[in-house]
């Protein structure tokens, strides 16, 4: 096993999903559930349900796209949502 990989994935989606919305959702049911074990257990489960799936799509596409086409595919959406991000919106004033 690479040890390395497996730290930085820890990595990445620990801080990734810190303060997101599936976390304020576990937040909110765990806060009004007589039953916190469960909201774990279902968050726990749906989290890596939502990697496995991630991963398995990630796998699929190395195999048939080339390694070059996908990270320039991936730095260009980052690109363009950072771009949306930092462009200033129509006022709904």
């Amino acid at each position: 096993m690479d040890w390395n990989l497996l730290a930085l994935s820890f990595a990445a989606v620990f801080i990734s999903e810190l303060g997101d919305k599936s976390q304020i959702a576990a937040i909110a049911l765990g806060g009004s559930s007589k039953s916190p074990r469960a909201v774990f257990l279902g968050t726990a489960a749906a989290l890596l349900l939502a990697s496995f799936l991630g991963v398995i799509i990630g796998e699929g596409t190395a195999q048939v796209l080339p390694e070059r086409l996908v990270k320039a595919v991936a730095a260009v959406g980052f690109a363009l949502l950072a771009v949306r991000l930092l462009w200033p919106g129509e006022s709904s004033d």
